[in-house]
């Protein structure tokens, strides 16, 4: 992957939701689920600067699983595959 985020920026690969099915064996339409909220984070920004100028480390690190903002982000689409462009502040926790 040939992108590095700036500032607060994290880029995650979103976890792929499983196929959904009812008890009764309908298939539930990918329009219809929930969006994913768990991701790992593919690239890390140098961190926000404080009043200071000085860089504020970040929280997260490659590799780290995160959960996120139901909504936060923007998609973007890198040669065959999709990844979303979060804020530090998007993130709400780390897996552990």
């Amino acid at each position: 992957m040939n992108i590095k985020p700036l500032g607060d920026r994290v880029v995650v690969k979103v976890s792929e939701v499983e196929e959904q099915k009812t008890k009764s064996g309908l298939f539930v339409p990918d329009t219809a689920k929930e969006k994913p909220q768990e991701a790992e984070v593919l690239a890390v920004g140098p961190g926000p600067l404080n009043d200071k100028g000085e860089r504020v480390p970040m929280d997260v690190a490659v590799g780290d699983k995160i959960i996120f903002s139901k909504y936060g982000g923007m998609e973007i689409k890198l040669a065959d595959e999709t990844v979303l462009i979060l804020s530090e502040r998007d993130i709400l926790a780390k897996i552990v």
